[in-house]
């Protein structure tokens, strides 16, 4: 890292000494291969099951929100208002206490997350409408927590940048597929036990993983690092990260380009049913093919980079993703055909996955022993984004049709991309 940050180096490592490579052998960043997928999964699988394990809850409360409903005399509607509690408990939780995810153990961060929710998951299963306005509250603060921690702490399993990046995409893939999975997952268990054990079957998993990660930390307390790490203080973590290089645009390129993508996601049914007639059931069908595609975006891009083996730079790759994803939604909303407007569909999922998949690996190279407060705020502000973009996308909407929402979150993308120019203007991270 440019010494001008005074910010601390990419090889830096809030946990203490260098963890060591899948080999073991902590070879510094380009004296070794990045492991193979399957020998990152041995070592990251814990990490990867809690992050796809934090998506259930919120899960659960969707795909059963009419029963939900029912059974706390609230209706559908105050319900559904309930879910945006947790967005907000994301962003002021994630903004809060993102200097903390580098003050303390990346797996007792993760195993406080795990402990929120496996809470949360039981109050829920009272079925009380105020217990449910907890329960989202609760999610949300869990998950702000959760999901950076876990994505920092496999960075940390590698030393040499490529490979902590590498890692850090496997767990945001897994998430994506978690997201595509989940709805079936969470509905068949529920044909024998209902919603209600779906959420104690949550706490319970919930729960055991909170206890695996709160005794990892403790196994790996003895090498002595945590303690003995000079970390900057609190509101000094948020001044070095604004002074690394090329970080501010990242953030900023997360932030709006999630508000692009969930606000074409928030009207997408109503656009199909209305220039398609396309039913709930047949829509399930472009839902798969539109998560399929970001699932593979994400996998794909996080293994290009990592790869070590392509000339593209994650600056140039997270451009070309987010030109995809112009072009695709603007598409889409402008097509009259169903035959166009599908590929189009999944050419939108896959460049916003990209460049996902490429904010994720910048963030984790430039960051350094920062990574944890630079993916707590990089949630937090995702977390905003899903609000503007359904805002700004129905403000179109009512405006101008879908045209008028394909050029409101089109120029959010446009500025997003923009902003990935910056980024990549900005000095790179110096190899560790």
């Amino acid at each position: 890292m440019s010494g001008g940050t005074g910010g601390p180096g990419p090889t830096a490592r809030a946990d203490g000494p260098r963890p060591e490579s899948a080999s073991g052998t902590g070879t510094p960043s380009g004296a070794a291969a990045v492991p193979g997928d399957l020998a990152m999964v041995r070592v990251l699988w814990p990490f990867m099951l809690a992050s796809a394990v934090g998506l259930v809850p919120f899960t659960v409360y969707s795909t059963f929100l009419v029963p939900l409903a029912e059974a706390s005399g609230g209706g559908v509607a105050a319900l559904g208002q309930l879910r945006g509690l947790g967005g907000l408990a994301a962003l002021v939780v994630g903004t809060a206490l993102a200097p903390l995810v580098d003050r303390v153990r990346r797996e007792r961060a993760a195993a406080g997350g795990l402990a929120v929710l496996a809470v949360s998951a039981a109050l829920g299963a009272s079925g009380e409408l105020l217990l449910l306005a907890a329960f989202c509250l609760l999610v949300g603060a869990g998950t702000a927590v959760l999901n950076p921690a876990l994505t920092a702490a496999a960075a940390d399993r590698f030393a040499d940048d490529a490979s902590a990046g590498r890692a850090a995409t496997l767990v945001t893939a897994t998430q994506s597929l978690a997201a595509l999975l989940a709805a079936p997952l969470v509905a068949l268990p529920a044909l024998v036990w209902g919603w209600r054990g779906d959420l104690w079957a949550v706490a319970s998993l919930c729960a055991l993983l909170a206890l695996y990660f709160l005794l990892r930390g403790r196994r790996t307390t003895g090498t002595g690092g945590a303690g003995k790490t000079e970390r900057p203080g609190y509101l000094e973590s948020f001044r070095l990260l604004g002074a690394l290089p090329g970080v501010v645009p990242l953030l900023l390129v997360a932030l709006l380009r999630t508000a692009a993508f969930m606000g074409y996601l928030a009207y997408l049914a109503a656009f199909y049913d209305e220039r398609f007639g396309l039913a709930p059931e047949p829509f399930a069908i472009v839902w798969t093919l539109s998560g399929a595609a970001f699932f593979l975006g994400n996998l794909l891009a996080g293994r290009l980079l990592g790869s070590g083996r392509t000339t593209v730079s994650a600056d140039r790759l997270m451009a070309y993703g987010l030109t995809a994803a112009l072009v695709g939604l603007v598409g889409v909303f402008l097509s009259h055909t169903l035959w166009l407007a599908l590929p189009l569909t999944a050419l939108v999922g896959a460049g916003h996955a990209t460049a996902a998949a490429c904010v994720t690996t910048s963030l984790v190279r430039r960051c350094g022993s920062l990574r944890g407060t630079a993916l707590s705020v990089n949630a937090a502000g995702m977390s905003f984004g899903v609000f503007l973009g359904a805002g700004l996308g129905g403000t179109g909407l009512a405006l101008g049709g879908f045209t008028g929402t394909a050029g409101a979150l089109g120029a959010l993308t446009l500025t997003a991309l923009l902003l990935a120019r910056a980024a990549a203007r900005a000095p790179a991270p110096a190899e560790g």
